[in-house]
């Protein structure tokens, strides 16, 4: 399977993905083959749940690592050395109000990767940072989300 997509994200966005594996491949995966081992230990497999659930995390935390592996292979880290300050891009903070009269929202758009909306940070492929990128401070915006249609106002984008 060729795999050619590219995963978008910060400079900081990939520094804590390479933190995250190491910790999955020297911390997590020597825990979780001493569960193995101790869990073979008890005897007759077939019936050890102990067996079971340490294998079943080994499968998760091996997939993970490879799923880490592969976006840290396919890094993409965005620069916006091209963008104008007010233009909202990948990489950015922007404030925004949904109009007529919400309060003021800030978020950080992001690669999928590394988004997290309770800390602030958006997927570049959320229906929000689709309708912003590309708009500038001061620009009303109407974008389809899964709600309906919402209208912003930029404020300020950094």
């Amino acid at each position: 399977m060729a795999e050619d997509k590219m995963y978008p994200m910060t400079e900081e966005g990939k520094e804590k993905l390479q933190t995250e594996l190491e910790d999955l491949k020297t911390v997590q995966r020597p825990k979780v083959i001493e569960r193995i081992k101790i869990a073979r230990s008890y005897g007759d497999l077939s019936e050890n749940s102990e067996y079971e659930s340490a294998k079943d995390e080994q499968s998760m935390l091996e997939t993970r690592i490879s799923t880490v592996e592969r976006m840290l292979q396919y890094a993409q880290i965005i620069d916006n050395d091209g963008t104008d300050k007010d233009e909202i891009s990948v990489g950015k903070k922007v404030t925004f109000k949904e109009l007529p009269d919400e309060d003021p929202e800030e978020y950080t758009i992001v690669g999928a990767a590394e988004a997290d909306p309770m800390a602030g940070k958006i997927s570049n492929d959320s229906p929000i940072a689709k309708g912003l990128l590309g708009h500038r401070v001061g620009e009303n915006v109407t974008f389809p989300t899964p709600g309906g249609d919402m209208t912003v106002e930029v404020l300020k984008v950094e």
